[in-house]
């Protein structure tokens, strides 16, 4: 045990070196931001050595608190304490800093780095992510005991989190819920990159994060008092109904002489003359850089450590839970690897050939039937949960303090939602969200921070064409299924019926990354032989659904609601002796992992192929020659009479396949 006396010595210093190791790698670098780390360093020094518990020996310990820098940008901060406390990060690491292939980006990424819990970039993306981590923890914990699930969730967060809409979202939900055991500390420093906050922001933040129902602590002036730090953030821990915020004044580049509470601080390096006056201010050696001396060190993975008696002792704890719960630790179990338990699969409903019915409601009856066999689904709809499939009312309700629930109602807060589905995927959970198509553009900024990272997500959008008739052009998705197709990472995945829809959950549950799931308001048939060849053709992403008879000469290939106009369009052409195959084409991003000769195998590339989708024809140059689709908004009506209206019935199809026929023969 330290003496107090030395104790202090080493925090400081420690603190000095976090400084001094943030201002050398943004100045290696020539880029970056190490105002923020600079005035936050004892901040992080107490969560780390203090407060948080976790094993850096083991980052990914199930129950370990989390760690969420939403202010992403501060990024040395975290990596300086990563490599402090034992994480695996070395000096060399903090060397490269934004360079190629690093374990050290711009700004942190979910697991690229040993001890980053999730990707932080866009701001107000980590708040809402710490959000829905919080929800996922109070949600396991009440349902499968705290002998498995008893940590916190700790953010920081700065003036730019707080201004983006998607943190009030996610914010006011938090409070709604009452998520006690979220503590996030509000880095409240006057500066934006374009100078004072007060050019564009004079909000009262505590009073705002008050009346969203959240417990508040403005401690002031104590950015460098290590005692005040800390026990605001034990007062924070102690409110058990309320999520808390810890409103903390610092200043941004302190101790720096010339930019201390400065926008330089913010976004720039501070320069070699700059960094050599710091260092002398904290009494660091000027003429060394990256230096960390080995009593500093050993102080702090002293510190990394601290937690593996308790993770020794969670680890009986979950084997003895294994043995004396056995059903609700397989299903514990089953949520970490975010999969289904045994016979999860044939659970999955089916459909007979000319049954009608709408793929949101085949969503629906798709979760019912597994909800209770995939216990990580837990999800709903942002105020549209009965509309796009997403409502599980029987497997309970989360509501505030009632956390044993498998259905969220969101609210009208599509973008809070994306946010907090994250959170919850990287804690867990299988989460589900849906809304109409057209409001994915509400929500982007998340659904790609999950295609960046790999999240877990399954984001259910219905409402996907002209189909929504009457509501018109703002509701009438036009571009934004070609948009969804064109972001990385992201499986979208446009069902032609109900049991393609249910084989999108499977897909989904028996794979990795996100999924963009794209559902009819209006009643669809079920089509021929979908119930055998959906489960393989899904994956695969293409399939031949009805085989030419005789020579082949045409392809016709759609997704969604309009293959049903593909089947009967074949069926008139192959009465006048044209061969024609059918082709539904959920899934554009499976069928593109196929090999060239597969691929070939179901759109030949020699025969001519014409596509049908009531959306924009961008991007289906690549698979078809020609395209019968939308290249204009919407218009009011009843749904049938605008399909009519825009060419997407048997006749129309029919016609444009002759004249692509004819052009190519």
């Amino acid at each position: 045990m330290l003496a107090e006396g030395t104790r202090r010595d080493l925090e400081d210093r420690g603190i000095n070196t976090v400084r001094c190791l943030v201002v050398d790698a943004v100045q290696k670098a020539n880029s970056g931001h190490p105002g923020t780390p600079m005035a936050l360093a004892p901040l992080a020094h107490v969560l780390f050595t203090r407060v948080m518990r976790y094993d850096a020996s083991e980052p990914a310990w199930p129950n370990r608190d989390r760690f969420v820098l939403s202010a992403g940008h501060a990024s040395m901060l975290l990596y300086s304490m990563l490599h402090l406390t034992g994480f695996g990060l070395e000096l060399d690491d903090l060397r490269e800093f934004r360079q190629w292939k690093s374990r050290t980006p711009g700004h942190p990424e979910y697991w690229h780095t040993p001890g980053v819990e999730l990707t932080t970039g866009p701001l107000g993306q980590g708040l809402s992510n710490a959000v829905g981590m919080a929800l996922a923890e109070a949600n396991m914990r009440a349902r499968f005991g705290p002998t498995v699930c008893d940590h916190r969730v700790f953010a920081i967060c700065g003036d730019g989190d707080l201004e983006e809409g998607i943190s009030h979202e996610a914010a006011s939900l938090a409070g709604h819920l009452g998520l006690g055991r979220l503590v996030a500390i509000y880095d409240d420093n006057h500066i934006t990159i374009d100078g004072p906050t007060e050019l564009s922001l004079t909000d009262d933040a505590a009073a705002r994060f008050r009346a969203y129902g959240w417990h508040v602590i403005e401690v002031g002036e104590v950015a460098n008092d290590l005692d005040a730090l800390e026990g605001a953030i034990k007062e924070a821990i102690a409110e058990s109904e309320r999520p808390s915020l810890v409103v903390l004044r610092s200043h941004i580049g302190w101790p720096s002489p010339r930019f201390t509470d400065s926008p330089k601080a913010h976004g720039d390096p501070l320069g070699e003359d700059e960094i050599r006056a710091v260092k002398l201010l904290l009494e660091m050696d000027p003429d060394e850089h990256f230096a960390v001396a080995d009593e500093v060190r050993d102080f702090y993975r002293a510190a990394g450590l601290r937690g593996v008696a308790e993770r020794e002792a969670w680890d009986k704890q979950r084997a003895e839970y294994s043995s004396a719960e056995p059903v609700m630790s397989a299903q514990y179990e089953t949520c970490l690897v975010h999969g289904g338990l045994p016979g999860w699969e044939d659970a999955l409903p089916n459909w007979e050939e000319g049954e009608i019915i709408a793929t949101r409601q085949a969503c629906k009856l798709a979760l019912d039937a597994i909800v209770d066999l995939v216990p990580g689904l837990v999800g709903g709809g942002a105020d549209l949960t009965g509309n796009t499939g997403t409502a599980v009312p029987d497997a309970g309700v989360i509501d505030r303090h009632r956390f044993g629930g498998r259905q969220v109602h969101f609210g009208v807060r599509e973008h809070g939602m994306g946010g907090v589905m994250n959170g919850m995927s990287v804690s867990g959970l299988l989460p589900f969200g849906g809304t109409f198509l057209v409001f994915s553009d509400y929500m982007r900024g998340a659904v790609r921070v999950a295609a960046l990272s790999g999240y877990k997500v399954m984001f259910v959008w219905s409402h996907d064409s002209i189909g929504v008739g009457e509501d018109g052009p703002t509701h009438q998705p036009i571009e934004q299924i070609a948009a969804l197709r064109a972001m990385p990472g992201i499986r979208v995945i446009r069902p032609a019926d109900a049991n393609e829809t249910a084989e999108a959950w499977r897909c989904h549950i028996n794979s990795d990354g996100p999924t963009a799931l794209i559902l009819s308001r209006q009643k669809l048939p079920v089509l021929p032989a979908t119930k055998t060849l959906a489960r393989d053709g899904v994956a695969r992403g293409a399939y031949v659904l009805i085989r030419e008879i005789g020579d082949l000469s045409l392809v016709l290939v759609g997704t969604g609601s309009e293959v049903q106009w593909c089947v009967g369009a074949a069926a008139a052409l192959a009465a006048e002796g044209v061969g024609v195959r059918v082709v539904s084409m959920p899934c554009w991003e499976n069928f593109a992992a196929l090999s060239q000769d597969e691929q070939i195998a179901v759109l030949p590339n020699v025969i001519p192929t014409l596509a049908v989708e009531a959306a924009t024809p961008f991007g289906w140059d690549r698979y078809a020659d020609d395209v019968v689709g939308i290249d204009r908004f919407g218009a009011s009506a009843p749904g049938e009479r605008v399909f009519e209206e825009f060419g997407f019935n048997v006749e129309n199809v029919v016609a444009r396949a002759r004249a692509l026929l004819d052009q190519t023969t």
